[in-house]
């Protein structure tokens, strides 16, 4: 025991030094700062960034929540505050470029006694967005918190009452992104539940990543804020759209005045993985609950795995292949100048897979917002020139000025971003392929940033095929053998799918006949021919469930192998008996004809598996064609051919 008890300690002060060696490794930003009457200088305390290599250089960006409705992305803001109060400031840090987790902060209080400054400042005006925006801190990462800044102001001349509606968790993803875990108002908005929100008819929500044609090609484009009188309309394609909503109602908004929300998501274990994936919310702003006129905007965000500026994304991650021909994919590159100085030519090398059309490419939007450059012209002023090649389309923003986040008296990282998000049509004749694609950007002539990949995939779909056929049995004599059936496989697949069957075949077949003869006595003891034809007939039902592993080497040639399995539904033998009986020893004199019959039915009798192997040529991956396919069973001697037209749907 002696020597045991200086080992437990050992190992407990071992374990204890060990967590607290784990606790210390913890990042966290703690908020400083000076007071000076109602005048606050905020400070962040930050811990050390950890630089990814090959990576620019890895910097903070801050969003500071004010407490008073007032917000602020500058590193070290300050701030006048115009009343008395305890206020919440609250910190959100992001680390770009950087390989550890953002930094995590809690909420500092700030107690104003005095007012001894009236140079207060109040909420920016967003009048220019139509008094109503959605922004973000970050784009979201799995199982972190991002914050979500709803701002709107009131346009009109009178005071106002109205209503808040943000719709998040899209439908068309399999789980969700999204769990709200705060919000935060400071103008009195209070939260409403609305039973007619949740009436509306709900769409398909199986399991199955179903790309709504909305978010593929939406009707209405809600990249700028937009105004509708349809209410109705509006709140039923965002319930169709998305699984959640918050509804807040506020009331005695002045003239002109701007008011800010702040919404703190935590995105969940299970979001979707796709780091060029596309998400979105949906804001709905009416500023007067007695009418119907409303504001939309919706926010954009791509999925990713570090807080990287210079991204790619698509909205293409989960595309329904029976609806795309004539439906456009947007794309969206994202880029920061990250230098000391300002950028004036920003070139974006974007790879263009093939399954699209360069020639419907359109510009959608850009920042910064300029003209497109005419052709064959020397530009002098700013200008988008876009290139097309035979594998890429090459953006380039010239004559522009775009501070460096490094550049001194910058304070709004904002500004030193840019982006250009456009989209193409498919091809004409296309194949269901996943693609990837990425972009070098270019910052003069500076060594270029390669983001990361855009993807586009397909949906699966569900092809639903009519097949019927003959069977063709060598072992049986005078077999006749149909069938008809139905399939099930992927829509349109390009090479490799699986295949899942169900036939339902008649079979009859005629056994051979045996015939004996005997002699025998009659009364008057003369002898006599007795001659037995015997003659056996069988009819089957049968089930046959193939599953099958398919590939189209082209358009019109497709070959597969799989397993089968055979059960015979219902089986009828019948038995004829004929005896005939002749005088004497021969059958010259035939002096009686006897007729005997007897029939046996069986149900779901004689289960028999094997392989099989397939060829058919025609429409490879859909409409009609001509097949092929050899089955061999494993335990009997009942292999048989089948030769069969299929028309998938």
């Amino acid at each position: 025991m002696k020597v045991l008890l200086p080992l437990f300690l050992l190992f407990s002060l071992t374990s204890f030094s060990q967590t607290k060696v784990k606790d210390t490794l913890t990042r966290r930003a703690t908020i400083t700062y000076n007071q000076n009457g109602n005048s606050v200088s905020f400070k962040p305390e930050t811990p050390p960034l950890i630089p990814i290599s090959g990576a620019p250089k890895p910097s903070f960006s801050y969003l500071w929540e004010l407490g008073d409705g007032n917000y602020s992305k500058e590193a070290e803001p300050k701030h006048v505050y115009k009343n008395k109060g305890t206020y919440n400031a609250r910190l959100s840090v992001t680390n770009n470029y950087d390989n550890g987790k953002p930094p995590a902060t809690r909420p500092k209080k700030v107690v104003i006694n005095d007012i001894n400054n009236n140079q207060y400042k109040d909420i920016a005006s967003i009048e220019e967005q139509n008094g109503f925006t959605i922004q973000k801190n970050r784009d979201p990462i799995p199982e972190q918190e991002i914050v979500v800044i709803l701002s709107y102001q009131n346009l009109e001349n009178y005071v106002t009452n109205g209503k808040l509606y943000l719709f998040y968790n899209e439908k068309q993803f399999k789980n969700k992104n999204f769990e709200l875990v705060d919000f935060r108002t400071h103008a009195g908005e209070r939260e409403i539940k609305e039973n007619n929100i949740v009436a509306v008819n709900d769409l398909n929500n199986s399991g199955s990543y179903m790309a709504s044609s909305e978010t593929l090609a939406p009707a209405k484009k809600y990249r700028n804020t937009t105004n509708e009188e349809d209410l109705e309309a509006s709140l039923k394609i965002a319930n169709e759209t998305y699984n959640n909503v918050s509804i807040l109602e506020f009331d005695d908004q002045d003239p002109f005045q701007t008011r800010n929300v702040f919404y703190t998501f935590k995105t969940t274990p299970e979001m979707i993985k796709d780091t060029s994936a596309t998400v979105t919310m949906r804001g709905i702003f009416i500023p007067n609950r007695s009418y119907k006129n409303h504001k939309i905007k919706n926010l954009e965000m791509e999925i990713v795995t570090s807080h990287d500026p210079n991204k790619m994304g698509s909205n293409g991650s989960f595309i329904n292949y029976r609806k795309v021909k004539f439906k456009r994919v947007n794309f969206k590159t994202q880029f920061q100048n990250n230098g000391e100085g300002p950028a004036r030519i920003i070139r974006l090398e974007t790879d263009i897979p093939e399954i699209f059309d360069k020639k419907t490419l359109q510009i959608e939007d850009m920042y910064p917002k300029c003209p497109i450059c005419p052709k064959d012209i020397i530009p002098t002023t700013s200008c988008l020139d876009t290139i097309i090649k035979q594998k890429q389309i090459f953006f380039t923003f010239k004559n522009i000025y775009i501070p460096g986040s490094e550049q001194k008296n910058v304070k709004e990282k904002d500004s030193t971003k840019g982006f250009v998000k456009y989209s193409m049509k498919f091809s004409e004749d296309f194949h269901k392929i996943k693609t990837k694609s990425r972009t070098a950007i270019f910052f003069d002539k500076n060594e270029p940033i390669i983001t990361n990949y855009a993807t586009t995939r397909f949906l699966p779909g569900t092809s639903i095929g009519a097949k019927a056929g003959y069977n063709l049995y060598p072992q049986l004599e005078n077999a006749t053998s149909y069938f008809i059936g139905a399939t099930i496989s992927p829509f349109k697949s390009y090479r490799f799918y699986w295949q899942a069957e169900f036939l339902n075949s008649l079979t009859k077949y005629i056994g051979k006949a045996t015939i004996s003869d005997k002699i025998i006595g009659n009364a008057a003891g003369t002898n006599q021919l007795q001659r037995t034809t015997e003659e056996s007939s069988t009819q089957n039902i049968n089930w046959e469930v193939p599953l099958l592993i398919r590939y189209n080497i082209n358009n019109f040639i497709g070959i597969g192998a799989g397993i089968q399995a055979n059960v015979n539904a219902l089986e009828k033998q019948k038995q004829n008996l004929k005896i005939e009986t002749f005088e004497g020893p021969t059958d010259k004199l035939l002096i009686n004809t006897k007729n005997e019959s007897s029939s046996v039915s069986n149900s779901f009798t004689t289960l028999k598996t094997g392989i099989l192997f397939d060829l058919t040529i025609g429409a490879a991956r859909i409409g009609p064609s001509f097949g092929a396919r050899y089955v061999v069973n494993f335990k009997e001697n009942f292999n048989y051919f089948q030769f069969y037209g299929i028309w998938k749907f």
